[in-house]
């Protein structure tokens, strides 16, 4: 199998996660829209953006039971087509079925989350799965980049949130249908395959050595009798929360509270997330090489509580630093996803590849979706600044959560020498 065909795969895999970003993470930026087009309260319409992530929330696991034992490009295909019809119909909708279609369009588009992930573990080795797993990972910041810069621009022309929904639904359909035409399923434990980059313990061979459920193989006991998936899934909760604490009011606070207008606005966040894209790459490369996976993690995660305590300052002291260290603040709080799922993945064995990804975004979604409403109401009862400071504390306790623990069962790169095609050494 040529070697480029992992890259390919996993930039199917990538392009389709970024597609659905667009309205799984990009609704924030059609607050303003929004305000003006429902004249809902902000705590109201921290819920309504907050839809698709509690619809992650009850289709993850599900998504990646389906995964592990039907593929990837199926799952892929069916998850990105059925949330972009629920988006349009929800473009059409208002009131309560508008937060009901909303909710179903994420349940649908979390597909991309549990399969797409299982395309790195099936065709990475624990070696380059951080750098897989970054580039993956910049499918967010992308997205959000590319919902920040289109969305308030298309609400804005006339045709209203309408119009940005009909749009995103449409990008979700293209990327689905070719997924499903283009995407090839990672090799499963069991099956005699070995991954494209099959260098030692790769995906192909953690499966069948550990007794996985693939054909032929006893059934792998459960990662979640030991604490350390749960360690990570907790941490990375907690770095959820200061992530949207940032990027769901970035705009709603350049706008409001600092008088930038949405068309300014909009293009220099997407600027901060394309920034972003880089540092999930590099911060996953950073992971690989390290003798320690999850210490660059801890490390991002202090900075990102430093980040958000000179934001909180600033703000309080209306000092004009305020909107720059915001962007600063962006750009940290998102750069550790990439090292987190290859953690999760170093610690699953392959027969649980898709499940333990899902439950990891699972986790990440639950306080995705209560910290907007939550965070809008702290901001209407306490302003900005406090809440910036109170959000500095989540990354904190990340890095104590994940203080003494180590993944790292796992060559840090691949043998120099070795060829994709080669079997896995002993």
């Amino acid at each position: 199998m040529a070697d480029s065909r992992r890259w390919v795969m996993l930039g199917i895999g990538t392009a389709a996660q970024t597609a659905g970003t667009l309205y799984l993470y990009g609704l924030p930026f059609l607050l303003p829209a929004l305000r003006r087009a429902t004249g809902l309260p902000l705590w109201e319409l921290g819920l309504l953006v907050a839809c698709p992530s509690l619809g992650m929330v009850l289709a993850l696991i599900g998504w990646g039971v389906v995964a592990d034992r039907r593929g990837e490009r199926l799952v892929i295909g069916l998850g990105l087509t059925g949330g972009a019809a629920f988006l349009a119909a929800a473009a059409h909708a208002a009131g309560p079925a508008l937060f009901v279609l909303l909710t179903l369009a994420g349940a649908a588009g979390s597909a991309v989350y549990a399969a797409s992930g299982r395309v790195v573990t099936g065709w990475f080795a624990p070696g380059e799965r951080g750098l897989a797993m970054g580039i993956r990972q910049t499918s967010q910041p992308l997205g959000v980049a590319a919902a920040s810069a289109a969305l308030p621009v298309l609400a804005d022309s006339g045709g209203g949130p309408r119009l940005a929904l009909l749009a995103a639904a449409a990008v979700c359909a293209l990327t689905g249908i070719v997924a499903a035409l283009l995407l090839v399923d990672g090799p499963r434990p069991g099956t005699g395959a070995a991954p494209a980059a099959a260098g030692s313990g790769g995906a192909g061979s953690a499966g069948a050595g550990s007794g996985g459920t693939g054909t032929g193989g006893a059934r792998v006991p459960s990662p979640y009798r030991s604490p350390t998936l749960w360690r990570v899934h907790g941490a990375s909760a907690l770095l959820v929360v200061a992530q949207f604490v940032v990027g769901a009011y970035a705009l709603d606070y350049l706008v409001t509270e600092r008088g930038w207008p949405v068309r300014t606005a909009g293009p220099l966040i997407a600027g901060a997330q394309l920034v972003a894209a880089a540092t999930r790459v590099l911060a996953g490369r950073w992971s690989d090489r390290s003798t320690q996976r999850l210490r660059p993690l801890r490390i991002i995660a202090a900075g990102t509580a430093a980040a958000l305590g000179a934001l909180a300052a600033a703000e309080a002291l209306h000092a004009p630093p305020a909107a720059p260290l915001l962007l600063v603040a962006l750009v940290a709080t998102v750069s550790w996803h990439g090292v987190a799922y290859a953690a999760v993945a170093d610690v699953a064995p392959a027969s649980w590849a898709g499940r333990a990804t899902s439950a990891q975004t699972v986790l990440q979604n639950v306080a995705a979706t209560a910290t907007p409403p939550l965070f809008g109401l702290a901001v209407a009862g306490l302003g900005f600044g406090p809440g910036f400071a109170v959000a500095a504390l989540f990354p904190l306790a990340a890095v104590a959560v994940l203080h003494g623990l180590t993944v790292d069962d796992r060559p840090p790169t691949r043998p120099p020498g070795d060829r994709p095609d080669r079997p896995a050494r002993a």
